[in-house]
């Protein structure tokens, strides 16, 4: 059975651990981790769940994610779950998140990838991942119209293909300040 690391509100782990399946306690959180994969045309590589995946089953995805496991950090856990899921191999390590999203009882660390992957060379993970494909923005907005992509918020997907090509907040540097 796989366990968690339980962390506290500063984001610290706190060495209690939880197993799947189980509540977070109140005042304690978890880690999850999210990565999207980006080409050189700028589409986004998602995945389609399998239907029999319990949660958003048949529905498509954002390319990789899940809980990290006891012990991982976060980028440990994005790399894990980006090659057991549709078989990349590529380390996060000493790579910061483009953002994370605090939710009820946990933190999710989100992270922008680009590269140019050959997705018949993929070894998908057959217990999750249907099938895999590249598709736009304008694409996965329309899939989310018609329910047939995880029920994300518009704006979410919009900023992941902004952040795909930027760090930070700001469009531009500070023109009023001195050089």
């Amino acid at each position: 059975m796989e366990s968690f690391d339980l962390y506290d509100i500063h984001r610290h782990r706190t060495g209690l651990t939880i197993e799947r399946g189980t509540k977070v306690p109140e005042g304690y959180y978890r880690l999850v981790v999210h990565v999207c994969v980006f080409g050189s045309d700028g589409r986004m590589l998602i995945q389609k769940r399998q239907p029999f995946k319990s949660g958003w089953s048949g529905m498509w995805d954002i390319t990789a994610g899940g809980s990290a496991v006891a012990g991982d950090t976060s980028q440990e856990a994005a790399s894990r779950e980006l090659l057991e899921e549709v078989g990349i191999d590529y380390s996060l390590k000493g790579i910061r998140p483009a953002m994370t999203i605090y939710f009820d009882g946990g933190f999710n660390d989100i992270y922008t990838v680009n590269m140019d992957v050959d997705i018949d060379s993929l070894n998908l993970q057959p217990s999750e991942v249907e099938q895999v494909k590249w598709a736009t923005e304008e694409e996965i907005l329309e899939m989310l119209k018609e329910k047939e992509f995880v029920l994300y918020k518009t704006s979410f997907i919009s900023l992941l293909f902004f952040l795909r090509n930027h760090n930070g907040t700001f469009t531009h540097k500070d023109p009023t300040k001195k050089k």
